[in-house]
């Protein structure tokens, strides 16, 4: 085994003959340099010091791969790493990575635009509700004349009567109305009246009221809204200027009845009228009994 002062001798000379060959090229150079500058007379010498340093160029070229073949056993015969100037073939690979960098990217690139979500077609706009383009009026309140078959108190309300009110329809509606402190029972029974028809039901006191009948009122006495004579049940309510329209049923989140309300009134002559309208069934005025200028509800 070659020892470490040997491998260090082979260094030095290896390093020696580097710089003697730096040095001979520097001069090769300075008689190309000075060949230039002189006449042809002096020329066959001087391509003959050409010659003859080349030579000597080789030789020592020669003598350092030597060195340096001897150096590169000598330090991998004692484990030492042998760490070499790259050659053409060892930059080849990198060549080969700096042209395979587009292709990743390009690759990378695509895989993103393919993961991309795709576009979402736009919303369709919803269609207008039909009612919601209908006047907020009494042409949307569904008002018939009613025949109150029978009315009896509520079971579990002693304010409320419980009555069976025929609308021309195929059976009779279940309706509640709070007039047992206005009006006594024997004068429910077998009466016409006028009827709102689309309300939402609701339950009153566990018993579910399909409509309601409208009255004139005030906090003391209260009338129920008289058809005129000869009127049937389910004939209509009309209002001249009002085109009757009725919701199936009023919602009650846009208080549709509520804003129609105050114009519900009872003018000077007992007659029912929405913004000094009559109401009318067949031509002829529905009427109270005897209020006057009064609401209806």
């Amino acid at each position: 085994m070659a020892s470490a002062e040997a491998i260090a001798k082979l260094e030095t000379k290896a390093v020696a003959a580097e710089k003697l060959i730096q040095l001979l090229r520097q001069q090769i150079s300075q008689v190309k340099a000075a060949q230039a500058g002189q006449g042809n007379g002096g020329g066959v010498a001087f391509s003959q010091e050409i010659v003859q340093l080349r030579e000597e160029n080789s030789k020592l070229k020669s003598d350092v791969e030597t060195w340096k073949a001897k150096l590169s056993a000598a330090e991998v015969t004692n484990g030492k790493k042998v760490c070499c100037a790259p050659t053409k073939s060892d930059e080849k690979p990198k060549e080969v990575k700096a042209e395979a960098t587009p292709t990743a990217a390009t690759e990378k690139k695509e895989k993103k635009v393919k993961a991309d979500k795709p576009e979402k077609a736009p919303k369709e706009k919803k269609e207008v509700k039909k009612e919601d383009d209908t006047p907020v009026d009494i042409g949307r309140l569904d008002l018939r004349v009613g025949h109150i078959r029978k009315a009896s108190k509520h079971p579990d309300a002693d304010s409320l009567y419980v009555e069976e009110i025929d609308l021309g329809e195929e059976k009779p509606r279940t309706v509640i109305s709070g007039l047992v402190k206005f009006i006594p029972e024997e004068e429910m029974q077998d009466r016409m009246a006028i009827i709102l028809c689309n309300l939402k039901p609701s339950k009153m006191r566990g018993i579910m009221s399909e409509a309601m009948v409208m009255c004139a009122s005030t906090p003391e006495k209260v009338e129920i809204m008289a058809p005129p004579a000869g009127s049937k049940p389910g004939d209509l309510v009309q209002v001249d200027g009002y085109t009757r329209n009725p919701d199936a049923q009023l919602n009650p989140k846009k208080k549709i009845f509520e804003a129609c309300a105050p114009d519900l009134k009872v003018n000077d002559t007992k007659q029912a009228t929405y913004k000094g309208v009559l109401w009318t069934v067949n031509g002829q005025p529905v009427t109270s009994q005897t209020l006057v200028g009064v609401q209806i509800k």
